[in-house]
């Protein structure tokens, strides 16, 4: 049974016809899933045959005799009802046999449905270079025959309309690359058209800028570093993507970072256009994994939010070792954590007032050595207090002061002592 499905696979249908041996009609079918199909196999008069001595199969699997019926001495008649979707988009085979199983016709059934309109068109261009579109097939996506998806565009107020030509295959099969010459600063129609021989249709149709939808590659040449002997914080560094140096945009970045042995990401969205960002509040003597990535806002003063990259390949630095802490020494609870930021905050105001004059004195590199002095001579500091910066310095009757946030405070929370924040 199977060799000759094979053989019917192998041997073109107009040999079959040139032999005279059987002609099965319809030939080919196109349908529709649910139909019923009566085809008939007639036989040449030189074979000498009976029809009611052949057997018909449909993809090598042989059908109940009770769906045959003798229409004649050389012609024999199969009924199939309530069509399943055909298994393999070339179509399914239905083969006339004879008695000793030689193939003597053989038709392809094309059973499905016409496409659904495709959906989610999106695209994008690759330092605007290039645009790659992808969408969806509508419905349930699967036709079950050989459906062709053409991606189409042109200029919106003039020029001819074109065909995408370099369409993707397996797991992203619903998209379209083209390459070059794009024009920039005109808008463009985009839309995709499904067709197979059950019937067409057509997606909306989008319309964008090539500037409005730009990506970037992700930040070249991440590093990261530690912060001297600060062993809660690491410095991440990056430069902008190489390829966009000589377009005018305003990048914004973001980071994410985890731990070592962990899965879980912690992303930093407040980065803005810096090419550079410290870490705070992290574990001592742990190693962390750090990626940034780029959006290209406001290129050529469009207005649209913008596409991210993909991430920067990892990049890794640990954090110094604190020997106290990892020796068994205990978070504090809760209820204890502003206490203890409020006795910090007066070390920190005591130690600046002997070591800073004036206002020009009170930036994150003074707190920075004030951390590291307090480390050194085993003060007493609180790991879980998150992460600080300095928000503003004030400066009245020859006092100054400088007030720091963590995540977490409260806003209602006064700061110890008489100094008076600037928000």
């Amino acid at each position: 049974m199977f060799p000759s499905v094979l053989f019917l696979l192998l041997v073109p249908h107009a040999l079959l016809a040139s032999r005279q041996a059987a002609v099965i009609s319809p030939q080919d079918p196109v349908l529709r899933i649910g139909s019923s199909l009566t085809a008939t196999c007639t036989l040449s008069p030189e074979l000498g045959l009976h029809a009611s001595t052949l057997y018909w199969a449909l993809n090598g699997m042989s059908l109940s005799s009770s769906t045959y019926s003798l229409v004649s001495p050389d012609t024999l008649s199969v009924t199939l009802h309530n069509l399943s979707g055909s298994r393999q988009q070339s179509g399914d085979n239905l083969v006339c046999h004879g008695a000793d199983g030689h193939v003597l016709a053989g038709s392809c059934l094309y059973v499905g449905i016409p496409p659904e309109k495709p959906v989610n068109l999106t695209c994008w261009s690759h330092n605007t270079k290039d645009l790659s579109c992808r969408w969806s097939p509508g419905g349930r996506g699967e036709t079950h025959v050989r459906t062709k998806y053409t991606l189409k565009y042109k200029l919106r107020w003039y020029g001819r309309e074109k065909e995408c030509e370099i369409y993707s295959t397996g797991k992203h099969r619903y998209s379209c690359y083209i390459p070059r010459n794009l024009a920039l600063f005109t808008p463009y129609e985009i839309w995709v058209e499904a067709a197979n021989q059950l019937g067409s249709a057509t997606s909306d149709i989008i319309t964008l800028d090539v500037l409005d939808v730009v990506t970037t590659d992700p930040p070249a040449s991440v590093h990261v570093s530690r912060v001297g002997d600060l062993e809660d914080q690491l410095t991440v560094r990056w430069a902008s993507p190489p390829e966009l140096k000589d377009i005018l945009f305003q990048a914004k970045y973001q980071i994410r970072y985890r731990l070592e042995d962990s899965a879980e990401w912690k992303v930093v969205d407040d980065v803005g256009n810096q090419t550079s960002c410290r870490l705070a509040g992290l574990r001592p003597g742990t190693v962390y994994f750090v990626q940034v990535r780029c959006n290209p806002v406001g290129i050529y003063g469009s207005r649209k939010p913008g596409i991210w990259s993909d991430w920067s390949h990892p990049a890794a630095a640990s954090t110094p070792s604190n020997k106290r802490l990892q020796s068994g020494s205990c978070d504090p609870k809760p209820g204890e954590q502003n206490s203890t930021l409020r006795r910090e905050l007066k070390q920190f105001f005591g130690w600046a007032r002997k070591h800073a004059s004036g206002c020009s004195g009170m930036s994150i590199k003074l707190y920075d050595q004030w951390r590291v002095w307090l480390q050194k001579t085993h003060r007493t500091r609180n790991q879980s207090l998150g992460i600080f910066s300095v928000f503003s310095c004030a400066r009245s009757s020859g006092a100054s002061a400088a007030f720091f946030c963590r995540t977490g405070l409260e806003p209602t929370e006064t700061l110890p002592g008489p100094l008076s924040p600037t928000r």
